[in-house]
């Protein structure tokens, strides 16, 4: 499977880099092939790593102007020229999503999968992988948007919260028939 993770490029604490690290293990040794920004910095590349060391594979959508930060000796490395083109390529090479922690770019690619579909334009699962409580505020905001009539469809159609790795992985690799 091409799982992409969207996530942040920042030097992180080890709450949150030991379960994106677990995380992307699990991915590689699955024979998995991982699609994010293409960055080897910060969390990206502490996923990276991981997914490389355990055997997986790596697609990696960087940007023009972040094209300094590419990580080298991926397997495949592909340079949008905008943020747009960027979303829309790391949707277009993936089987499935996982959200990890992260800041504003990644709740916008967060909330452009669950739009695409809200509206039926994707069915690939989406996990919301929830590490150290993250995303609970947002969490419960989704849940109100539910209960106050905001979604046409459950939310339990559009994301699946995890809050581990492996019920994550899980998740994914029985949405898509695998295991």
């Amino acid at each position: 499977m091409r799982i992409c993770v969207f996530l942040s490029a920042a030097d992180l604490d080890d709450r949150y880099t030991r379960p994106a690290r677990e995380f992307a293990e699990l991915l590689g040794k699955g024979g998995h092939t991982l699609v994010w920004g293409g960055s080897d910095v910060g969390l990206m590349k502490v996923v990276a790593d991981g997914v490389q060391s355990a055997g997986g594979r790596l697609c990696g959508v960087s940007v023009d102007f972040l094209a300094a930060s590419a990580r080298p000796g991926a397997d495949e490395m592909v340079i949008a020229k905008d943020l747009a083109e960027r979303k829309r390529l790391l949707l277009a090479k993936s089987d499935a999503v996982v959200i990890m922690v992260g800041g504003t770019g990644t709740l916008d690619e967060a909330t452009e999968i669950l739009e695409l579909k809200k509206h039926g334009h994707t069915d690939k699962p989406v996990v919301l992988l929830n590490t150290a409580g993250f995303y609970d505020g947002l969490k419960e905001q989704f849940r109100r948007m539910e209960a106050e009539g905001f979604l046409p469809r459950p939310l339990t159609d559009l994301v699946f919260f995890a809050e581990e790795a492996v019920g994550a992985l899980a998740y994914l690799e029985e949405s898509r028939g695998i295991g």
